[in-house]
């Protein structure tokens, strides 16, 4: 079972993103309050759970949290500043949008720049550890697929729907046949290439 609370504040966020790996779209990120005696046994990293899972989780978590947020760094945010610049910066747009400030924040991974002076822990795997944090990869995962699909119906050639901007195989033959759009992040190696990928990650 995760764990609740890493600080023992009562409103300690959870932070994670989605995207960092694409070749096109947004990174995406979240942050997520929840009440202290909130527990969802089947909440766990948006990398272990189904499409369908997901979903249902992402309904339940934005009912139930008693704050939630998300924030994103575009294309050309990520090629001016770097992916992981872009992705602690969509992080601040998050927890900048909490109806609840945080007096502690918790964030998937070994990498942050300190918010407003809100005290900080990085924790490696934190998605399969803190529900706070699982709770955020799941937003981060859901809402930054939901986008791909609506850049999808603009930009059909790419197969973004399936596989949401990841440097697959059918993507790499897109960018073969039509070149880079908008979308593309063009600090990213997008010479066609075969590769094996994680669509859930």
């Amino acid at each position: 079972m995760l764990i609740k609370s890493y600080s023992g504040k009562v409103l300690e966020a959870g932070c994670d993103e989605a995207g960092r790996g694409c070749l096109a779209g947004p990174v995406v990120a979240a942050a997520v309050i929840l009440p202290g005696d909130y527990l969802n046994l089947n909440l766990n990293d948006s990398k272990k759970l189904s499409e369908t899972s997901r979903n249902i989780l992402r309904e339940e978590i934005e009912k139930s949290a008693r704050s939630w947020a998300i924030g994103m760094a575009g294309p050309g945010e990520i090629d001016s500043m770097n992916i992981l610049n872009a992705s602690i910066l969509a992080m601040h747009r998050a927890l900048s949008q909490l109806v609840h400030f945080p007096e502690y924040i918790i964030v998937d991974g070994n990498r942050f720049r300190n918010f407003e002076n809100v005290p900080h822990t990085c924790i490696v795997k934190g998605d399969s550890l803190y529900m706070s944090i699982a709770a955020a990869s799941v937003l981060a995962k859901t809402h930054r697929d939901g986008i791909m699909r609506e850049l999808h119906k603009e930009f059909p050639q790419y197969g973004w729907d399936r596989n949401k901007g990841y440097p697959t195989s059918n993507h790499a033959g897109a960018l073969r046949g039509h070149g880079p759009t908008c979308w593309h992040r063009k600090s990213f190696r997008l010479k066609p290439r075969q590769a094996k990928i994680d669509f859930n990650k």
